[in-house]
């Protein structure tokens, strides 16, 4: 964020909102901050008050605590905050001179702090008083506690956050409460968060086998399970034949990068905060690569193109490794080592916004494909030109980059919203954006026009009249990080993946020991055709086995006993559509083949 909105956006903050008034709702909860500051302060006098914005449901506040708060005491802090909202307190606001803020707030530090950068930027002191309770705020409250539902909050969750986000600074105490209008509202927002729960991936990602994350491996680093795994070669086959469709070839370039190579670029001056420490190796210097940009710029100069061969496109799953905070780690959403369904497309300058749609052709696809249309949306990504350290310095380069890709967004009717100060360093982008089950919103993957790099590299082809031109660059992804997808899909599917990209397709249930033998013939030709078997002869009891392998979500269950074994035809039940019953093995192997192929 940039020096100058991060000062003002703690103001935003310390009032408990955002710099407008967003409705009764929004001044409830506003409220409900002030109110659970109250009822902390009773609990621990002693208490420093941080901030306590509306967020997204509810609203927070953060303290500096004398003592150690545990779960249990919520239960007594909402209860005090509750008997508030009885006593029908009325909120009133009044403007403060700097001196007297000082006054009000002597026994305050983090309030005194704030104080002192809002007038150096000589905003409006404001307080707003709730019994005997003053805070220094901007308003935009209820006008008295009768006005709002004291069965339709809940303090949730007790979580650490440092002040003003930086980790030099004081640990507090952060505590999340949710808020409605109504106590229906609150219950209907609880059942939704309990469903969300379930879906969670990291949940279902332990109870369906289908990834590992170990901390003696190391945090942020997934292994895939052979169940997960399973997944993961049929979203690498889904990628590779869609860009196949879309006339790109496929290379493969290391997962290690020259100091050179990455000075060029120019990552090492804009990217290396998510970089690691280099390795020497006899006295050179290499990098894990964050992003294989640089590998397929190499890969393209290794001739002379041209203009007649270009675009040139070139398609990579490639291994990464970027450093995260442990902090922001989460699942397979927030790694530090994953693999990116990259590309690279060099292309003549003329060409270059045809291209571009082209791209965005193929996201669509690639998503419908996915089943995550309905869960992604887009994000157009863009400079902001006070940003002097974050951005390469060329006004006309970034106008019209952002001129070129707005142009191509409009004609395809893309629906997107704009973010100031999002874009790369090296050009405006493309997010697409993803919610998980929690509402929490991150980048899938992203697609950019990219004019400095080519420039960087002294990039060139040859024009209709022989002469040595340059070409434009497009970054793009084809799903993304396979890791942030899988997790999406886990969520998205509730486990419960379409036939295509189930880790099992088929499991073959024997009733007991006598018809193992039949169960493997069975399994061998659905194995010979290519599908995604197993066979469960645990020494389990047949309804324990049923019951393990519907938890497991797998699509279709096969039973095999003497009547199967006799006749030579199978008894099935499909996740999604009942009893199959007397079936030949081939009649079954076709439908299942023929329903993996259409990617349901």
């Amino acid at each position: 964020m940039h020096k100058n909105l991060h000062k003002n956006s703690w103001f935003g903050i310390v009032c408990v909102g955002t710099m407008e008034n967003e409705g009764q709702l929004h001044n409830i909860r506003h409220s409900l901050a002030h109110l659970l500051a109250i009822a902390v302060l009773k609990h621990d006098p002693k208490a420093k008050l941080g901030i306590g914005p509306v967020i997204e449901n509810g609203f927070y506040y953060d303290f500096l605590l004398s003592r150690p708060l545990k779960e249990s005491d919520l239960s007594a802090i909402e209860k005090n905050m509750k008997k508030l909202i009885g006593s029908k307190l009325d909120f009133t606001g009044r403007e403060i001179s700097k001196k007297e803020g000082e006054e009000l707030f002597k026994d305050q530090p983090f309030k005194l702090e704030l104080l002192e950068e809002f007038s150096k930027d000589n905003l409006k002191l404001t307080v707003y008083t709730t019994g005997t309770f003053t805070d220094l705020c901007r308003g935009g409250h209820v006008q008295n506690t009768s006005k709002i539902n004291a069965n339709g909050f809940k303090l949730e969750r007790i979580a650490g956050a440092y002040w003003k986000s930086d980790q030099e600074r004081k640990q507090l105490t952060r505590i999340y409460g949710l808020a409605f209008e109504t106590k229906d509202e609150l219950d209907g927002f609880l059942r939704a968060e309990e469903e969300a729960v379930k879906r969670d991936h990291k949940k279902l990602g332990r109870e369906l086998d289908l990834f590992l994350i170990d901390e003696k491996v190391g945090r942020g680093l997934p292994m895939w399970t052979p169940r997960g795994t399973a997944v993961k070669f049929e979203l690498e086959k889904f990628t590779r034949e869609l860009e196949r469709k879309y006339g790109y070839e496929h290379i493969a370039t290391p997962y290690l990068g020259s100091e050179e190579l990455y000075r060029t670029s120019g990552h090492l001056d804009h990217y290396s905060r998510n970089m690691y420490a280099p390795i020497d190796m006899d006295g050179d210097k290499f990098y894990l690569r964050p992003m294989a940009c640089p590998h397929h710029i190499r890969m393209y100069q290794r001739k002379l193109w041209s203009y007649k061969e270009l675009p040139v496109r070139y398609a990579e799953i490639a291994d990464y490794n970027r450093y995260e905070k442990s902090g922001e780690l989460m699942g397979m959403i927030r790694v530090r080592k994953f693999q990116l369904t990259d590309g690279h497309i060099f292309v003549t300058p003329e060409g270059l916004k045809e291209e571009f749609k082209k791209v965005c052709d193929m996201i669509v696809e690639g998503m419908g494909g996915l089943g995550l249309l309905d869960i992604v949306s887009y994000r157009f990504s863009l400079r902001d030109p006070k940003n002097t350290k974050k951005y390469y310095p060329d006004d006309n380069l970034w106008n019209h980059a952002e001129g070129l890709m707005k142009e191509a967004l409009d004609e395809l009717e893309l629906p997107y919203v704009t973010a100031l100060d999002e874009a790369a360093f090296y050009g405006p982008k493309l997010d697409v954006q993803a919610k998980n089950v929690h509402g929490k919103e991150d980048t899938l993957f992203t697609a950019q026009m990219d004019f400095l790099l080519p420039q960087k590299f002294e990039m060139e082809y040859v024009d209709a009249n022989g002469e040595k031109k340059r070409p434009v660059m497009i970054h793009r992804s084809t799903i993304g990080c396979l890791e942030r997808v899988f997790g999406f899909l886990i969520e998205n599917y509730g486990g419960a993946f379409p036939l295509w990209l189930s880790p099992v397709q088929v499991v073959i249930i024997p009733i007991s020991e006598k018809f193992i033998s039949y169960g493997k013939e069975v399994l061998d030709k659905l194995r010979g055709a290519g599908i995604r078997g197993e066979l469960d002869s645990q020494n389990e009891t047949l309804g324990k086995r049923l019951r393990n392998n519907k938890m497991l979500k797998t699509p279709y269950i096969v039973i095999v006993g003497e009547q199967e074994a006799v006749s030579g035809k199978l008894t099935a039940e499909s996740r999604d559509r009942g009893q199959l019953k007397d079936i030949t093995p081939e009649q079954f192997m076709k439908d299942i083949l023929e329903e993996s192929r259409a990617k349901k």
